[in-house]
This record gives C-alpha cells, sequence and structure tokens, in this order.
C-alpha cells in the first residue's frame, strides 16, 4: 500500500510566507512606477483618448501644402493606370491568338521576318562566261565602287555543275589575282545566277546595264513576275562610266545619279 507524504505544518507556513512576500514586491514595484508611465500615450487608435485624437487632426490640417508632389503622384497613379491597361489587353490579344479567337497580327510578323528593302536604284550588269575574265574583273572593280550587281543568266557547264561557277567566280572576285586558296581577299560584291531576271529585261546581248529599283538579289523563286524593273537597258561593250552616263542620257539621271557620285569619289 502506498502511503501518501505530507508536509510538516512549519514548512507550509514558511512558503505561504514567501508566497505573500513575493505579491508584496510586485505591488511595491507597480506603486512606484513613474506618474508618466501610467499616462502614457496610447499606441492604438481605439485607445487614444479624445485629446490625443484632436491633437492629431490639427497637425495633419497644419501640414504645409506640396502641389508638386501631389502632381507627381497623381501622375506616377496615372500612368500606373495607364501601363496595366495597356499589359492587359496585349496579354489579352495574345490569348485570344492562342486559343484561335482572334487572327494573328500579320502585319507585326512581316516586320519581324521580311529584310527592309534597298533604297534607290541598283546597277545590274548582265554578263555571261563567254566574256573575257580581264573585262569581268574590270566591271566587278568598278561595280564594287557603285555598290552594283553582276549577273549571269546561268552557269558554265549547266545548273548541275556548281564547280565550273565556283572557279569562275573566284578568278573575277579575287582582289590578287594570284593568289590561291580560301583566305585570299574577295571584291564586296554581290554576284548572282538568274535566268528570269534576264527574261524580265529582255538581254540577249551582254554585257547590258540595267537599273532596278528595290533588291535584286532576292531569289527569283520569291520574286513576282511584276517585280520592279529597270526602265531602260544600256547594252554595249563600255565600261561602267560610259554605261552609267548612257542611261542618264536615256532619262535616267536621277537613277544613276548615285552610283556615278560614288564612282567618282573613289
Amino acid at each position: 500500500m502506498v502511503q501518501a507524504q505530507t508536509q510538516p505544518d512549519g514548512a507550509k507556513a514558511q512558503i505561504e510566507q514567501q508566497g505573500d512576500a513575493a505579491v508584496d514586491r510586485l505591488k511595491g514595484a507597480i506603486a512606484r512606477q513613474k506618474p508618466h508611465d501610467a499616462s502614457r500615450t496610447p499606441t492604438t487608435p481605439s485607445e487614444a483618448t479624445p485629446e490625443t485624437r484632436r491633437r492629431a487632426f490639427e497637425a495633419m490640417r497644419r501640414r504645409a501644402p506640396a502641389p508638386a508632389m501631389d502632381a507627381r503622384a497623381r501622375s506616377a497613379l496615372e500612368a500606373g493606370r495607364a501601363d496595366v491597361a495597356r499589359e492587359r489587353e496585349a496579354m489579352a490579344k495574345r490569348l485570344g491568338q492562342a486559343l484561335g479567337l482572334e487572327a494573328p497580327d500579320t502585319t507585326a510578323l512581316a516586320k519581324t521576318i521580311a529584310p527592309p528593302a534597298k533604297a534607290g536604284w541598283v546597277p545590274v550588269l548582265f554578263v555571261s562566261s563567254s566574256i573575257p575574265v580581264s573585262t569581268l574583273r574590270t566591271y566587278v572593280g568598278q561595280l564594287e565602287k557603285a555598290r552594283g550587281v553582276i549577273a549571269f543568266r546561268g552557269m558554265p557547264g549547266g545548273l548541275n555543275k556548281v564547280a565550273p561557277m565556283a572557279k569562275l567566280s573566284a578568278e573575277i572576285l579575287r582582289i590578287d589575282p594570284g593568289c590561291e586558296g580560301p583566305a585570299c581577299a574577295m571584291r564586296d560584291i554581290q554576284l548572282i545566277v538568274d535566268p528570269i531576271i534576264f527574261r524580265q529585261h529582255g538581254i540577249t546581248r551582254v554585257p547590258a546595264l540595267a537599273m532596278i529599283p528595290g533588291d535584286p538579289t532576292q531569289p527569283y523563286c520569291e520574286r513576282e513576275d511584276n517585280s520592279p524593273r529597270s526602265s531602260h537597258i544600256v547594252q554595249g561593250d563600255a565600261a561602267l562610266p560610259g554605261l552609267l552616263e548612257e542611261y542618264g542620257r536615256l532619262g535616267g539621271r536621277e537613277e544613276v545619279r548615285d552610283a556615278q557620285a560614288r564612282l567618282e569619289s573613289r
């Protein structure tokens, strides 16, 4: 059998006395608080006295006005609202396009994909592989200055044989005729093989000069039949300056002006 242990009466009385003493010390500490601690300003509006609230509102009314700051704040608020509206509209449009509820913006797509067309008229010299390489090299040097293009109807040996055309291109575009290998410096000029552009301009004899608006190097498979064409064709075994001069005499002075200026400035 378990027997309960009891505290002696003397020990119990001692514990009660210590508890009473602790309570008395706590009461004394509270009583010794400074007067302003007891009357501290409440930290929440619900605890504020009417007098405290009155002083707070008076301080707010006495605040000095700042029109410039208020204007900036209103401007920033309006700008933020406009940005949110634009973003919301753009997101809604993209979501509609993704779900097939709205057609895509083809104009924006075209601007990101289509390359910008070249401004003005581009000199295009129609030639063939039957022209001596030395003559072709002279033409290429002049066309580089005029920012022109040299055009072949086809490739020597036929379209199935690329090597002869590659050899001819290297011979006429190489700056140093004695250089061999892939490290040779080349003329900065575009060379195209385009039978369509020959047919469009009715070229039957070479060399011949045309001033074509836009980009004559666009692949013929992507070019329409009604693409821009030269208003005149000059044929004859003459240097490029003479061909340009004859073109201007036929009524194309405005078209050849830039090319002639580039030739004369170098």
